[in-house]
């Protein structure tokens, strides 16, 4: 059984901010270590956009898929696939005055972005865990 028909999409968005924050963590460690290499462009991972268009197109197909919007759906009709599917897009973000070597990269700037999507990872990180507490205790029975 796949996750998305054992857990709520809840569980499947959270998976997946997690993902591409990783991601993003990524490129924005590669900038910092590039903070001197020659003409190097930072980047960064812009998914969020994405990611709150697939969730919105997720709840307008759940809303049409039942004849009532009180009703749960019986299945999941694909719906959590286009919260699945998004990758997010690559840009490349240099600073508005490069150094005189080209290097386009804001220590400062990647420093924020950096403590700002560790902050929103480890949000989602304790959401996913009060997520499976939650089931944890439904299991057990005990409150």
């Amino acid at each position: 059984m796949e996750i998305n028909g054992l857990f709520s999409s809840t569980v499947g968005l959270l998976g997946k901010s997690i993902d591409l924050r990783a991601k993003n963590q990524n490129l924005i460690s590669s900038n910092i270590a590039n903070a001197e290499t020659p003409n190097f462009t930072p980047k960064t991972l812009a998914f969020e956009q994405e990611l709150q268009g697939a969730l919105k197109n997720r709840q307008a197909i759940q809303r049409t898929s039942t004849p009532n919007a009180r009703h749960i759906p019986v299945r999941n009709n694909g719906t959590n696939s286009a919260v699945q599917s998004v990758t997010g897009n690559v840009l490349e973000t240099p600073a508005k005055t490069p150094g005189k070597d080209g290097n386009a990269v804001e220590l400062e700037d990647e420093m924020s972005k950096m403590a700002e999507n560790q902050i929103l990872f480890n949000a989602s990180v304790q959401m996913l865990n009060k997520k499976f507490e939650g089931l944890r205790t439904a299991i057990r029975g005990t409150m």
